[in-house]
Protein backbone atom coordinates (compact mmCIF):
# COMPACT_ATOMS: atom_id res chain seq x y z
CA UNK A 1 0.00 0.00 0.00
CA UNK A 2 1.35 3.43 -1.03
CA UNK A 3 1.69 5.16 2.28
CA UNK A 4 0.97 8.80 0.68
CA UNK A 5 -2.63 7.53 -0.61
CA UNK A 6 -4.45 7.75 3.20
CA UNK A 7 -3.44 11.28 2.58
CA UNK A 8 -3.93 12.33 -0.49
CA UNK A 9 -8.19 10.35 -0.09
CA UNK A 10 -8.64 12.70 3.23
CA UNK A 11 -7.59 16.19 2.41
CA UNK A 12 -9.21 18.02 5.38
CA UNK A 13 -7.39 15.31 7.66
CA UNK A 14 -3.93 15.66 6.25
CA UNK A 15 -4.46 19.95 6.23
CA UNK A 16 -4.97 19.57 10.38
CA UNK A 17 -2.27 17.20 10.29
CA UNK A 18 -0.09 19.84 8.81
CA UNK A 19 -1.32 23.20 11.03
CA UNK A 20 -0.68 20.56 13.89
CA UNK A 21 3.09 19.96 13.02
CA UNK A 22 3.63 23.49 12.28
CA UNK A 23 1.89 24.56 15.64
CA UNK A 24 4.16 21.87 17.49
CA UNK A 25 7.23 23.10 16.12
CA UNK A 26 6.70 26.56 17.02
CA UNK A 27 5.89 26.21 20.43
CA UNK A 28 8.62 24.22 20.62
CA UNK A 29 11.02 26.15 19.02
CA UNK A 30 11.58 29.03 22.20
CA UNK A 31 12.15 26.03 24.04
CA UNK A 32 15.10 24.24 22.64
CA UNK A 33 18.29 25.03 24.00
CA UNK A 34 20.79 27.31 22.22
CA UNK A 35 24.54 25.94 22.49
CA UNK A 36 27.44 25.60 19.76
CA UNK A 37 27.87 21.75 20.48
CA UNK A 38 25.41 19.49 21.62
CA UNK A 39 25.35 18.82 25.04
CA UNK A 40 26.96 15.51 25.45
CA UNK A 41 28.50 12.95 28.24
CA UNK A 42 32.38 13.02 26.88
CA UNK A 43 34.26 9.93 28.70
CA UNK A 44 36.65 12.48 29.90
CA UNK A 45 37.20 12.73 33.73
CA UNK A 46 40.16 15.08 35.24
CA UNK A 47 41.71 14.31 38.31
CA UNK A 48 43.18 17.08 40.86
CA UNK A 49 45.14 16.91 43.59
CA UNK A 50 46.99 19.75 45.91
CA UNK A 51 49.74 19.62 48.00
CA UNK A 52 50.95 23.33 48.65
CA UNK A 53 55.01 24.52 48.38
CA UNK A 54 55.90 21.19 46.81
CA UNK A 55 58.25 21.25 44.20
CA UNK A 56 56.58 19.21 40.61
CA UNK A 57 59.27 16.80 41.37
CA UNK A 58 58.12 15.96 45.13
CA UNK A 59 54.15 16.29 43.65
CA UNK A 60 54.91 13.68 40.57
CA UNK A 61 56.45 11.20 43.29
CA UNK A 62 54.59 11.28 46.01
CA UNK A 63 51.45 12.43 44.64
CA UNK A 64 50.87 11.85 40.58
CA UNK A 65 52.38 8.24 40.82
CA UNK A 66 50.13 6.61 43.65
CA UNK A 67 47.33 8.49 41.50
CA UNK A 68 48.17 6.82 38.25
CA UNK A 69 48.80 3.11 39.57
CA UNK A 70 45.31 2.94 41.26
CA UNK A 71 43.57 5.34 38.39
CA UNK A 72 45.43 2.97 35.67
CA UNK A 73 43.91 -0.27 36.90
CA UNK A 74 40.50 1.05 35.77
CA UNK A 75 38.75 -1.05 32.86
CA UNK A 76 38.40 0.62 29.41
CA UNK A 77 41.07 3.69 29.98
CA UNK A 78 42.37 4.12 26.44
CA UNK A 79 44.43 7.38 27.67
CA UNK A 80 46.01 8.95 30.57
CA UNK A 81 48.02 11.73 31.08
CA UNK A 82 49.54 13.78 33.99
CA UNK A 83 50.85 16.38 34.82
CA UNK A 84 52.75 18.05 37.81
CA UNK A 85 53.21 21.96 38.96
CA UNK A 86 54.15 23.67 41.83
CA UNK A 87 52.00 22.57 44.58
CA UNK A 88 49.19 20.50 42.61
CA UNK A 89 48.91 17.34 39.88
CA UNK A 90 46.58 16.82 37.63
CA UNK A 91 45.73 13.52 36.02
CA UNK A 92 43.18 13.17 32.79
CA UNK A 93 42.27 10.41 32.04
CA UNK A 94 39.90 9.08 28.16
CA UNK A 95 37.23 6.25 28.20
CA UNK A 96 35.91 4.67 25.04
CA UNK A 97 33.30 5.78 23.78
CA UNK A 98 30.93 3.77 24.84
CA UNK A 99 31.54 3.98 28.82
CA UNK A 100 29.30 5.55 30.89
CA UNK A 101 30.66 8.75 32.19
CA UNK A 102 28.63 8.18 35.48
CA UNK A 103 29.92 4.40 35.76
CA UNK A 104 33.31 5.54 35.03
CA UNK A 105 33.29 8.59 37.69
CA UNK A 106 32.41 6.37 40.54
CA UNK A 107 35.66 3.94 39.46
CA UNK A 108 37.76 7.13 39.48
CA UNK A 109 36.24 7.62 42.93
CA UNK A 110 37.13 4.42 44.48
CA UNK A 111 40.33 4.49 42.82
CA UNK A 112 41.00 8.19 44.81
CA UNK A 113 40.07 6.27 47.77
CA UNK A 114 42.12 3.21 47.04
CA UNK A 115 45.34 5.72 46.74
CA UNK A 116 44.56 7.49 49.93
CA UNK A 117 46.73 5.22 52.40
CA UNK A 118 49.41 5.29 49.74
CA UNK A 119 49.70 9.41 49.68
CA UNK A 120 51.75 11.69 51.53
CA UNK A 121 49.61 12.90 54.94
CA UNK A 122 50.84 15.98 54.35
CA UNK A 123 47.81 15.55 51.50
CA UNK A 124 45.01 17.48 54.04
CA UNK A 125 42.60 17.47 51.48
CA UNK A 126 41.67 14.44 48.84
CA UNK A 127 41.75 14.57 45.24
CA UNK A 128 39.01 16.18 43.87
CA UNK A 129 37.66 14.96 39.83
CA UNK A 130 35.24 16.35 37.53
CA UNK A 131 33.67 15.34 34.20
CA UNK A 132 34.96 17.71 31.33
CA UNK A 133 32.83 18.69 28.31
CA UNK A 134 33.79 20.76 25.87
CA UNK A 135 30.49 22.71 25.90
CA UNK A 136 31.03 23.58 29.87
CA UNK A 137 33.30 26.92 28.84
CA UNK A 138 32.22 29.96 30.63
CA UNK A 139 29.63 31.79 28.80
CA UNK A 140 30.39 35.44 30.49
CA UNK A 141 33.58 36.68 32.35
CA UNK A 142 32.82 39.71 33.95
CA UNK A 143 35.93 41.82 35.28
CA UNK A 144 35.76 44.22 38.61
CA UNK A 145 38.16 46.90 38.87
CA UNK A 146 38.96 49.98 41.01
CA UNK A 147 41.12 53.14 41.42
CA UNK A 148 40.73 53.17 45.09
CA UNK A 149 39.65 49.93 46.51
CA UNK A 150 42.75 46.87 47.16
CA UNK A 151 42.08 43.51 45.28
CA UNK A 152 41.02 42.09 48.70
CA UNK A 153 38.11 44.51 49.10
CA UNK A 154 36.82 43.37 45.26
CA UNK A 155 37.30 39.76 45.67
CA UNK A 156 34.95 40.17 48.72
CA UNK A 157 32.28 42.03 46.75
CA UNK A 158 32.40 39.65 44.01
CA UNK A 159 31.93 36.54 46.36
CA UNK A 160 30.14 37.94 48.84
CA UNK A 161 27.30 40.38 46.52
CA UNK A 162 27.75 39.27 43.03
CA UNK A 163 28.12 35.32 43.01
CA UNK A 164 24.95 34.94 45.14
CA UNK A 165 22.64 37.23 42.44
CA UNK A 166 24.41 35.69 40.15
CA UNK A 167 24.11 31.63 41.06
CA UNK A 168 20.22 32.79 41.22
CA UNK A 169 19.82 33.67 37.55
CA UNK A 170 18.20 31.36 35.65
CA UNK A 171 20.10 28.91 33.66
CA UNK A 172 23.54 29.78 35.22
CA UNK A 173 24.82 26.36 36.53
CA UNK A 174 28.21 27.39 38.40
CA UNK A 175 29.68 31.05 39.55
CA UNK A 176 33.54 31.09 40.14
CA UNK A 177 35.86 33.88 41.40
CA UNK A 178 39.23 34.27 40.16
CA UNK A 179 41.95 36.86 40.36
CA UNK A 180 42.58 37.44 43.70
CA UNK A 181 41.06 36.10 47.25
CA UNK A 182 39.38 37.21 50.66
CA UNK A 183 40.75 40.16 52.75
CA UNK A 184 43.83 38.55 55.17
CA UNK A 185 46.19 40.07 57.34
CA UNK A 186 49.48 38.95 56.57
CA UNK A 187 52.04 38.78 59.11
CA UNK A 188 55.94 38.07 57.54
CA UNK A 189 58.19 37.32 60.18
CA UNK A 190 61.56 37.76 60.58
CA UNK A 191 63.92 35.19 61.02
CA UNK A 192 66.79 37.01 62.75
CA UNK A 193 64.73 39.22 65.41
CA UNK A 194 62.75 36.00 66.58
CA UNK A 195 65.88 34.32 67.28
CA UNK A 196 67.23 37.38 69.16
CA UNK A 197 64.02 37.71 71.12
CA UNK A 198 64.36 34.11 71.92
CA UNK A 199 60.23 33.44 70.17
CA UNK A 200 59.51 29.98 68.59
CA UNK A 201 56.86 30.25 65.48
CA UNK A 202 54.49 28.44 68.16
CA UNK A 203 54.54 31.58 70.17
CA UNK A 204 53.32 33.49 67.49
CA UNK A 205 50.83 30.72 66.43
CA UNK A 206 49.14 30.84 70.08
CA UNK A 207 49.02 34.80 70.05
CA UNK A 208 47.47 35.03 66.78
CA UNK A 209 44.89 32.44 67.61
CA UNK A 210 43.94 34.41 71.38
CA UNK A 211 43.26 37.47 69.45
CA UNK A 212 41.04 35.69 67.37
CA UNK A 213 39.39 33.59 70.30
CA UNK A 214 35.43 32.96 69.78
CA UNK A 215 35.31 32.26 73.29
CA UNK A 216 32.09 33.07 76.02
CA UNK A 217 32.28 36.44 77.80
CA UNK A 218 30.11 35.43 80.34
CA UNK A 219 27.56 37.94 82.28
CA UNK A 220 27.05 40.24 85.51
CA UNK A 221 24.50 39.71 87.80
CA UNK A 222 22.87 42.54 90.17
CA UNK A 223 19.82 41.16 92.02
CA UNK A 224 17.49 40.14 89.99
CA UNK A 225 18.87 41.45 86.98
CA UNK A 226 21.42 39.93 84.79
CA UNK A 227 23.82 41.44 81.96
CA UNK A 228 25.35 39.94 79.34
CA UNK A 229 29.08 40.96 78.46
CA UNK A 230 29.34 42.15 74.90
CA UNK A 231 33.65 42.92 73.71
CA UNK A 232 34.55 43.29 70.46
CA UNK A 233 37.84 40.94 71.04
CA UNK A 234 38.50 40.13 67.42
CA UNK A 235 41.09 42.01 65.30
CA UNK A 236 40.52 42.89 62.05
CA UNK A 237 42.90 44.86 60.53
CA UNK A 238 46.81 44.80 60.86
CA UNK A 239 46.94 47.81 63.09
CA UNK A 240 45.14 45.96 65.40
CA UNK A 241 47.89 42.71 65.22
CA UNK A 242 51.09 45.34 65.16
CA UNK A 243 50.18 45.85 69.01
CA UNK A 244 49.63 41.96 69.58
CA UNK A 245 51.58 40.95 72.71
CA UNK A 246 53.31 37.99 71.90
CA UNK A 247 55.87 37.45 74.95
CA UNK A 248 57.75 39.50 77.52
CA UNK A 249 61.47 39.68 77.63
CA UNK A 250 62.83 41.22 81.05
CA UNK A 251 59.84 42.17 82.30
CA UNK A 252 58.94 44.27 78.29
CA UNK A 253 56.35 43.03 76.15
CA UNK A 254 57.87 41.71 72.73
CA UNK A 255 54.66 42.80 70.80
CA UNK A 256 54.25 41.44 66.56
CA UNK A 257 55.58 44.51 65.14
CA UNK A 258 58.66 44.02 66.70
CA UNK A 259 59.24 40.77 65.38
CA UNK A 260 57.45 40.98 61.33
CA UNK A 261 55.92 43.14 58.85
CA UNK A 262 51.80 43.04 59.77
CA UNK A 263 50.07 44.47 56.53
CA UNK A 264 46.37 44.45 55.48
CA UNK A 265 46.93 42.03 52.28
CA UNK A 266 44.69 39.00 50.88
CA UNK A 267 44.44 35.52 51.28
CA UNK A 268 46.51 34.34 48.60
CA UNK A 269 49.45 37.08 47.09
CA UNK A 270 50.13 34.95 43.97
CA UNK A 271 46.66 34.90 42.56
CA UNK A 272 46.07 37.66 40.73
CA UNK A 273 44.29 38.71 37.62
CA UNK A 274 44.84 41.73 35.53
CA UNK A 275 42.24 43.53 33.39
CA UNK A 276 43.80 46.10 30.84
CA UNK A 277 47.04 46.46 32.91
CA UNK A 278 45.49 47.21 35.97
CA UNK A 279 44.69 44.57 38.58
CA UNK A 280 41.21 43.14 39.01
CA UNK A 281 38.84 40.87 39.59
CA UNK A 282 37.63 38.21 37.25
CA UNK A 283 33.64 36.52 37.66
CA UNK A 284 33.22 33.51 35.69
CA UNK A 285 29.81 32.18 34.74
CA UNK A 286 28.98 28.65 33.87
CA UNK A 287 25.59 27.66 32.25
CA UNK A 288 23.65 24.95 33.52
CA UNK A 289 23.16 21.30 31.65
CA UNK A 290 20.40 22.05 28.58
CA UNK A 291 19.92 25.73 29.28
CA UNK A 292 20.27 28.44 26.65
CA UNK A 293 23.37 30.54 26.16
CA UNK A 294 21.84 33.16 24.64
CA UNK A 295 18.71 33.72 26.55
CA UNK A 296 21.23 33.17 29.62
CA UNK A 297 23.55 35.92 28.53
CA UNK A 298 20.78 38.33 27.67
CA UNK A 299 19.38 37.97 31.79
CA UNK A 300 22.62 38.64 33.23
CA UNK A 301 23.06 41.22 30.63
CA UNK A 302 19.40 42.89 32.22
CA UNK A 303 20.42 41.96 35.67
CA UNK A 304 24.00 44.68 35.05
CA UNK A 305 22.26 47.44 35.87
CA UNK A 306 21.02 46.36 39.81
CA UNK A 307 24.62 44.36 40.15
CA UNK A 308 26.23 47.53 39.57
CA UNK A 309 23.85 49.29 42.11
CA UNK A 310 24.50 46.39 44.79
CA UNK A 311 28.22 47.36 44.89
CA UNK A 312 30.53 50.35 45.80
CA UNK A 313 30.77 53.31 43.05
CA UNK A 314 34.08 53.09 43.52
CA UNK A 315 34.13 49.31 41.35
CA UNK A 316 34.21 49.55 37.57
CA UNK A 317 32.32 46.45 36.89
CA UNK A 318 32.15 45.36 32.87
CA UNK A 319 31.74 42.43 30.64
CA UNK A 320 35.20 41.10 29.63
CA UNK A 321 34.50 38.05 27.53
CA UNK A 322 30.61 37.09 26.12
CA UNK A 323 30.72 33.98 24.63
CA UNK A 324 27.12 34.82 23.00
CA UNK A 325 28.20 36.72 20.32
CA UNK A 326 30.33 34.06 18.29
CA UNK A 327 27.37 31.95 18.73
CA UNK A 328 24.93 34.46 17.58
CA UNK A 329 27.26 34.85 14.55
CA UNK A 330 27.54 31.24 13.90
CA UNK A 331 23.45 29.94 14.35
CA UNK A 332 23.50 33.30 12.02
CA UNK A 333 24.90 31.93 9.60
CA UNK A 334 24.09 28.74 9.12
CA UNK A 335 20.63 29.92 9.34
CA UNK A 336 21.25 32.14 6.17
CA UNK A 337 22.69 29.31 4.37
CA UNK A 338 20.01 27.27 5.63
CA UNK A 339 17.32 30.25 4.25
CA UNK A 340 19.43 30.66 0.70
CA UNK A 341 19.47 27.00 0.53
CA UNK A 342 15.05 26.85 0.68
CA UNK A 343 15.28 29.85 -1.40
CA UNK A 344 17.16 28.23 -5.12
CA UNK A 345 15.56 24.80 -4.30
CA UNK A 346 12.63 26.61 -5.11
CA UNK A 347 13.57 28.60 -8.08
CA UNK A 348 15.44 25.76 -9.58
CA UNK A 349 12.45 23.86 -9.30
CA UNK A 350 10.45 26.80 -10.89
CA UNK A 351 13.18 27.17 -13.79
CA UNK A 352 13.30 23.54 -14.35
CA UNK A 353 9.18 22.55 -14.41
CA UNK A 354 7.99 25.91 -15.39
CA UNK A 355 5.13 25.08 -13.51
CA UNK A 356 3.91 27.97 -10.34
CA UNK A 357 1.89 24.95 -9.28
CA UNK A 358 4.84 22.02 -9.00
CA UNK A 359 7.09 25.03 -7.44
CA UNK A 360 4.32 25.48 -4.56
CA UNK A 361 4.92 21.78 -3.67
CA UNK A 362 8.54 22.68 -1.98
CA UNK A 363 7.41 26.15 -0.59
CA UNK A 364 4.39 23.92 1.80
CA UNK A 365 6.90 20.47 2.08
CA UNK A 366 9.87 22.32 3.12
CA UNK A 367 9.03 24.94 6.12
CA UNK A 368 6.28 22.09 7.02
CA UNK A 369 9.32 19.85 7.47
CA UNK A 370 11.54 21.73 8.78
CA UNK A 371 9.55 23.27 11.61
CA UNK A 372 7.96 20.13 12.55
CA UNK A 373 11.45 19.16 12.75
CA UNK A 374 11.81 21.15 15.84
CA UNK A 375 8.58 19.45 17.95
CA UNK A 376 10.76 16.50 17.35
CA UNK A 377 14.21 17.83 18.25
CA UNK A 378 12.40 19.15 21.32
CA UNK A 379 10.80 15.39 22.43
CA UNK A 380 14.34 13.88 22.00
CA UNK A 381 15.91 16.38 24.01
CA UNK A 382 18.03 17.92 21.30
CA UNK A 383 19.43 21.59 20.74
CA UNK A 384 19.90 24.04 18.13
CA UNK A 385 23.47 23.94 17.72
CA UNK A 386 25.78 24.30 14.56
CA UNK A 387 25.70 20.48 14.34
CA UNK A 388 21.80 20.38 14.32
CA UNK A 389 21.46 23.19 12.07
CA UNK A 390 23.79 21.55 9.32
CA UNK A 391 22.31 18.84 9.56
CA UNK A 392 18.87 20.42 8.72
CA UNK A 393 20.67 22.47 5.22
CA UNK A 394 21.10 18.89 4.39
CA UNK A 395 17.94 17.27 4.70
CA UNK A 396 16.80 20.24 3.01
CA UNK A 397 17.63 18.42 -0.31
CA UNK A 398 16.00 15.35 0.51
CA UNK A 399 12.89 17.08 1.36
CA UNK A 400 12.85 18.77 -2.27
CA UNK A 401 13.91 15.45 -3.81
CA UNK A 402 10.97 13.76 -2.42
CA UNK A 403 8.44 16.64 -2.53
CA UNK A 404 9.36 16.75 -6.69
CA UNK A 405 8.49 12.77 -6.76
Amino acid sequence: MNLSVPFIRRPVATTLLTFGLLAAGLVAFPQLPVAPLPEVDYPVISVRASLPGASPQVVANTVASPLERHLGEIADVNEMTSSSSVGSARITLQFGLDRDIDGAARDVQAAINAARADLPSSLHSNPTYRKVNPADAPILILTLTSDTLSKGQLYDAASTVLAQKLSQVDGIGEVSVGGSSLPAVRVELNPQALYDYGIGLEDVRAALASANAHSPKGAIDFGSQRYQIYANDQANHADAYRSLVVAYRNGAPVRLSDASQVNDSVENIRNAGLVDGKPGVLIILNRSPNANIIATVDRVKALMPSLRAAISPAIDLSLAVDRSTTIRASLWEVAQTLMIAIGLVILVVFAFLRDVRSALVPVVAVPVSLVGTLGAMYLLGFSIDNLSLMALTVATGFVVDDAIV
